[in-house]
This record gives structure tokens, C-alpha cells and sequence, in this order.
């Protein structure tokens, strides 16, 4: 293994340097690292990163299980590994970042701060010396659910990326400090989120897609996908106040300014009518959540509404990305949603 100032670098790694299992491998890592392995047409490369998030490891078993098996990709592939220390962080895979530290996937544009800026900025390098054809970035999703990509270009080549892991891709031009965003590099870029970290389909997936990802002549042609993409575009991004609460309660309990039910994950992807309840307000109301769209404006007339201190749609919506954690409800958001239609709400 070689080292620079930021990232260790491994070379066509042998079974032996990866160890038995992904985890024995994660102990061996001790830093952000690169993956190189050598593809029948070295004249091309594809990337994948993973791990930005420390509790999200679907990518990091999928890299794992398929170097093991000591295949040969069609074009060099080139791995990311992101999110090492926060991953490693006893018990493991349960840490998003570094306790007091950034999200490593808000730090992917200046200024590149701290030291999950200069990992950022670290990996950013690596990409542009490594030019690939594309890029994916592969997440698990903050809560249960099916599996998703996320980008922000939608054309042909974004929706055949998406289309080695799943059937629905998000299209925002939000912009947060993203790996994602490097699709501006032109560059197809899309983020898959698997599902859940606990769900071994979430694994199945993300392995599946890389062996799609690694084996195929083409992955940039639409004609070639196994099926077709549905594009919901411009999601609002539903976020919770810093200074507010959340529980997680059958029935609240009076101490929080939100409550949502325990199996409020069972929404994500379901289409919510006008008159079906999501959860809960305290005193402060609406006052606690903000509704965000892609161009930063703020409407949550549109959005949410509240009768009789319940909280309900304000029209039929398609809601995901709902999770039950309320660390990263409160660090991340709570919810994205677009109309039931899939159009853009605002």
C-alpha cells in the first residue's frame, strides 16, 4: 500500500491484502483510500466512490466481495473509499462522520476546509487525473425503502447508470457540496442509494450493479438497459430546525416539537394523500420545518400542512428518503417529496 499526504493507494489488491471479510478489510484500512484495478482496455476508466458516509456500507461489501473474486473489468476501475475513520469508529459502520467533524459529501466544492476538505478536495484530484468515462457514488439510503440514483443531469447517459441498480432516478438541481455535482466536470455522475444499511438486499444490489458496472462494453447507452428509468424531477428538500426535537412515538408524548410514527419509513416512495396523517407538531407548528426547492425558495404551503396538531399533506405527494434516525433527520432532512404525479411541486 502507498501513501500521500491524504489517501493510501492500493494496486490490483490480492485476496490476501483484502482479507476474509469486508470488515477485516475496513480494520486493515487506515485512511481514505484508492482502489486501481487494471481493465482489458486500459485506455479507458470508470469510478466508483463509496463509504462517504461512514454508516452506509453497501458499496464498501460490494467492492470488497468483487475484488475478492479477482475479476478482470472491461476498463480500469478506479475506487474511492471515503469515509474510513468515521467508519471504523467502534461500534463500527454506525458513525456518519466523525463526531464534531463535517459530512464528507457536503465538502466536494470550496472552500475545502478541514480535514474532510482536504479528503474531498484529495479525491477530486485523484478523479481529475484518472479522467473517467463516469462516476458513480453509491450510498444507502437513511432509512428503509427501495433503492434510488440521484443526479443532476438527465439525459441518456445519467439514466443508463442508473438503470445498473435501479428503476427511479431523482433529478435536482440542488446544489449541496456533493460528489454528485461533479457531473458539471461533464462526466455522467450519479449517487445510488441501495436501501437500507441493514438490508442484505441493499448489498445484493450494490454487488450486482458493480459487476454491470465493471463487465459491460457500454454502460453510457440508454439502448442497452435492462429497463426503463422513471425521472422524478426537482424533489423539496423537507428539513428540520437545528434548534428543534423529534421523537419517534406511536403517540406523542407532549416533549417534542415533531413526532413521527415508528414505521413512518413504510412511506418512502408510497404516494401520501391530503387526508392521511404523517405525524405530529408541538406548540411551535410548521415554524420548526423548512421546505426547500432547488432554487432555495421556500413554500411550504405547498407542502405540509397542520389540522388539529396533526401534520398532513398539502396535496397527494410521493415522499423518500424518510428515516427514522434522529441524528441525521436533524443533520441532513427529514424527507424529500415531489407531487404524486412526479412532478416538481414548485
Amino acid at each position: 500500500m502507498s501513501r500521500s499526504n491524504t489517501l493510501d493507494y492500493l494496486n490490483n489488491p490480492s485476496p490476501q491484502t483484502l482479507g476474509r471479510s469486508p470488515l477485516e478489510w475496513l480494520d486493515r484500512l487506515q485512511r481514505p483510500t484508492v482502489v486501481r484495478v487494471a481493465g482489458r482496455d486500459p485506455s479507458r476508466t470508470r469510478a466508483m466512490a463509496t463509504l462517504l458516509h461512514g454508516n452506509e456500507p453497501s458499496g464498501l461489501f460490494a467492492i470488497h466481495r468483487w475484488l475478492l473474486e479477482q475479476h478482470t473489468p472491461e476498463v480500469n476501475l478506479l475506487f474511492l473509499l471515503g469515509g474510513v475513520r468515521p467508519a471504523k469508529i467502534p461500534p463500527t459502520l454506525t458513525m456518519r462522520q466523525v463526531p464534531g467533524g463535517r459530512d464528507l459529501n457536503r465538502c466536494f466544492k470550496e472552500p475545502f476546509e478541514g480535514e474532510e476538505g482536504a479528503i474531498a478536495q484529495a479525491m477530486l484530484a485523484e478523479l481529475q487525473t484518472a479522467n473517467p468515462e463516469c462516476l458513480l457514488d453509491v450510498h444507502n439510503t437513511s432509512g428503509t425503502g427501495p433503492a434510488f440514483a440521484v443526479t443532476i443531469t438527465n439525459d441518456a447517459a445519467h439514466q443508463a447508470l442508473a438503470s445498473l441498480f435501479t428503476d427511479r432516478l431523482i433529478m435536482t438541481d440542488l446544489r449541496l457540496g456533493a460528489l454528485m455535482e461533479y457531473s458539471e466536470q461533464e462526466v455522467p455522475t450519479v449517487t445510488i442509494e441501495c436501501g437500507g444499511a441493514q438490508d442484505d438486499h441493499a448489498h445484493q444490489l450494490a454487488y450486482e450493479g458493480l459487476v454491470r458496472y465493471a463487465s459491460q462494453q457500454d454502460v453510457l447507452s440508454l439502448e442497452k438497459a435492462d429497463w426503463n428509468v422513471a425521472v422524478l424531477r426537482n424533489p423539496i428538500r423537507v428539513e428540520l430546525a437545528p434548534d428543534a426535537t423529534i421523537e419517534y412515538r406511536l403517540t406523542p408524548s407532549g416533549q417534542a416539537d415533531l413526532t413521527f410514527p415508528p414505521d413512518i419509513e413504510h412511506r418512502n416512495f408510497g404516494i401520501v394523500s391530503p387526508d392521511e396523517p404523517l405525524g405530529w407538531v408541538g406548540q411551535k407548528g410548521l415554524d420548526v420545518l423548512t421546505a426547500i426547492s432547488h432554487n432555495r425558495t421556500e413554500n411550504m404551503e405547498q407542502v405540509l400542512q397542520i389540522r388539529d396538531g396533526r401534520i398532513y399533506p398539502a396535496q397527494a405527494l410521493k415522499t423518500f428518503m424518510i428515516t427514522t434516525n434522529p441524528v441525521i433527520a436533524k443533520s441532513d432532512c427529514l424527507f424529500y417529496a415531489v407531487k404524486a404525479t412526479g412532478d416538481p411541486i414548485f
